[in-house]
């Protein structure tokens, strides 16, 4: 058996827009909503996991898992500039709390995609003060931290940019990925400064971001890897830099992309893909972790996110213990891995493709919201219960 570290976090992710529901305050809420939108479906209730976070969190612990990601939503804390919602800070203390009582670990998201409407308003991540307001956004949840060691700043910095660029989202799921607005990379990474900065005045609080790992791959032609050094730069690579002297970075990694002396080229016809078009390829998240600790250093790192859309259940058990048995392998190495967060707890709103990614650990009803686990999270709970592989 494959035996993990004492103390090693085992548990799941997710995020407050694509569980929680009718988040209504939210700029995605917006867009799901406008006239001509491409966006395939709103969100909705979602899994009405606002109202039913203690049922989740209780699954996650009976099936043997000792941590649970989530994300604050800005948007609900602060839903009109210079308002703070205190009835919104006791809810997510009391998520919190439900952690503790059932002996899980919470791993706080402070912002994962989504921003207040009025953030976008006045100029979202391009705004001379974004990163101001992202500072004072911490400073108000700071309040409701304590207990918790791990803060997740802000969730894939890099996918956050290239959405900022206006691209399609749906692209996002697509061999391609989008150009990024290096304007808003450079003010996330001052948000994410500036959030740090916040979170170190508590003493007892570890905080990094996370960044979506792409274990790109040169093709053998001439000119593939320079490509592939001047496309993933500015896409993954330059993030991974700098969370050097973070507390730690979340490694978040799903697949690969074959880069060519053009770029990136689609993925091959004949290798099994997931239902949101990806090759299915558990390797990525080791390859993720140690392009962490190539260019971050010798910092801790967190698998933050990591697994797989789709209707075969069979499928998730294998991909995921591929994907641990790179863990392992980087464990044995010497990297210091601190935990692994399924992505995701539940099936859950995947944006601009909907309902339809099925990525959950746990399904549910989408009339009764009721819960049922899958074989793959008493799988993985087993797992967990055992810390070995």
């Amino acid at each position: 058996m494959r035996h993990f570290p004492d103390g090693f976090l085992w548990g799941a992710a997710t995020a407050g827009h694509q569980i929680e529901g009718n988040n209504i305050n939210s700029n995605w809420w917006v867009h799901e909503h406008e006239e001509g939108t491409q966006i395939v479906e709103p969100s909705g209730d979602a899994a009405d996991s606002y109202h039913r976070y203690a049922e989740d969190i209780r699954l996650a612990a009976e099936l043997g898992l000792n941590s649970y990601r989530f994300s604050i939503e800005w948007s609900r804390i602060e839903p009109e500039r210079g308002y703070v919602s205190r009835a919104e800070l006791a809810h997510y203390r009391r998520m919190i709390d439900t952690c503790l009582e059932h002996g899980i670990e919470p791993v706080v998201t402070l912002m994962h995609f989504t921003v207040p409407r009025w953030f976008e308003r006045d100029g979202f991540w391009r705004a001379d003060d974004a990163p101001e307001l992202f500072a004072r956004y911490t400073e108000t949840v700071l309040s409701i931290l304590a207990d918790v060691r791990y803060v997740c700043t802000i969730n894939e910095p890099n996918i956050a940019a290239m959405l900022a660029g206006g691209e399609d989202a749906r692209n996002l799921v697509a061999h391609g990925l989008p150009n990024p607005d290096l304007h808003v990379a450079d003010q996330l990474f001052a948000s994410h400064h500036r959030s740090r900065e916040v979170l170190a005045s508590a003493g007892h609080l570890r905080s990094g971001w996370t960044v979506a790992t792409q274990a790109f791959h040169p093709l053998a032609a001439e000119g593939s890897a320079e490509k592939l050094h001047e496309y993933g730069y500015p896409r993954d690579f330059w993030y991974l830099e700098q969370s050097a002297g973070d507390d730690f970075v979340g490694v978040q990694a799903y697949t690969r992309t074959f880069i060519g002396p053009d770029g990136p080229v689609p993925v091959r016809e004949d290798v099994e893909t997931t239902l949101t078009g990806w090759e299915f390829f558990p390797p990525a998240t080791e390859l993720g972790i140690r392009s962490a600790r190539e260019l971050a250093g010798e910092i801790p790192i967190l698998v933050t996110e990591n697994g797989i859309a789709t209707a075969d259940d069979e499928r998730r058990v294998a991909y995921t213990q591929g994907a641990l048995e790179g863990v392992h392998a980087a464990i044995a190495d010497g990297i210091d891995v601190r935990g692994y967060l399924h992505w995701s707890l539940l099936d859950n709103y995947e944006w601009a493709s909907g309902f339809r990614p099925t990525f959950g650990l746990i399904s549910w009803d989408p009339e009764t919201f009721a819960r049922t686990p899958k074989p793959s999270a008493h799988w993985l709970g087993q797992v967990a219960r055992a810390n070995a592989l």
